[in-house]
């Protein structure tokens, strides 16, 4: 138990050191990775099951769940197909701004309906994925929140047919 602690101690040390060197992003190591994992394939999974799957006790699961919670490298969150909780209508909407596009992103990130927010190079500067009751709440969303904020230019909207694919297993591979 004692080797283990000071194993983590160690590993939380380096991981400090190599997040410093990278500008403050923090470097995650094998082990953080591999419990990341673990929680991506369960968010409920026990922290003495995720300690035996990487070779950590629970107490230092715990720890290093609690400081990549800290970080903001990860969230533990239950996602919901909007469909099934009333959300008939979802929608991406490019935005094409002039001057600051980071006050319009500010803006549209207090909006309850903007789940995504990401300024972009291309043919959009900003791109926001909204989900909305219906049409008509989609539409009062774009028509008087979205393109009445100062600089949005022009909006362009995709509304979603069908949604095929929705994971978040990307942060290990």
């Amino acid at each position: 138990m004692h080797s283990e602690a000071v194993a983590s101690r160690s590993a939380d040390q380096r991981d400090s050191s190599r997040e410093s060197r990278n500008g403050g992003s923090p470097q995650l190591d094998a082990v953080s990775l591999a419990i990341i994992q673990q929680l991506q394939e369960d968010g409920r999974r026990p922290y003495a099951a995720i300690g035996k799957a990487v070779g950590l006790s629970e107490a230092a699961v715990r720890q290093r769940v609690q400081k990549l919670l800290d970080q903001g490298v990860m969230q533990i969150v239950a996602v919901t197909d909007p469909l099934t909780v009333g959300f008939r209508r979802q929608a991406m909407v490019g935005i094409n701004a002039e001057g600051d596009v980071e006050n319009i992103a500010d803006a549209l990130t207090d909006m309850s309906e903007v789940e995504y927010v990401v300024m972009t190079a291309g043919s959009f500067d900003i791109l926001a994925e909204i989900v909305c009751e219906d049409d008509d709440h989609l539409l009062d969303v774009i028509n008087k929140r979205i393109r009445s904020l100062p600089g949005v230019r022009s909006t362009e909207s995709f509304v979603y047919l069908k949604l095929k694919k929705q994971t978040y297993m990307w942060g290990t591979r």
